[in-house]
């Protein structure tokens, strides 16, 4: 089952964010879900980092929630708001 997890950034958390990010990175290459696609949200300008996307392929919602409470990113407490929604895909337009 796919997964939309969309998180917010605090304001003023650009620092903290990049000295979490290495061991964010690590964790979401052994991560215990499948990590679809991820990226930061941006502004408009596609530069200014306001929070996070996630899509990822899970059994549950139990196991979303067990992969979101270990991310180095929750420890370093920079999101605002984080929803979990699940996604129904519909089509796919990606090479």
């Amino acid at each position: 089952m796919l997964f939309a997890i969309y998180c917010i950034d605090k304001p003023g958390m650009l620092e903290t964010r990049t000295a979490a990010m290495p061991a964010h990175v690590e964790y979401l290459a052994k991560a215990p879900v499948v990590v679809r696609m991820s990226g930061p949200l941006t502004e408009d300008d596609g530069e200014t980092i306001i929070g996070s996307l996630y899509i990822v392929e899970a059994p549950d919602r139990a196991a979303v929630e067990a992969f979101r409470r270990d991310d180095p990113l929750v420890a370093a407490d920079i999101w605002a708001r984080v929803e979990v929604r699940a996604f129904a895909k519909r089509l796919d337009n990606w090479d």
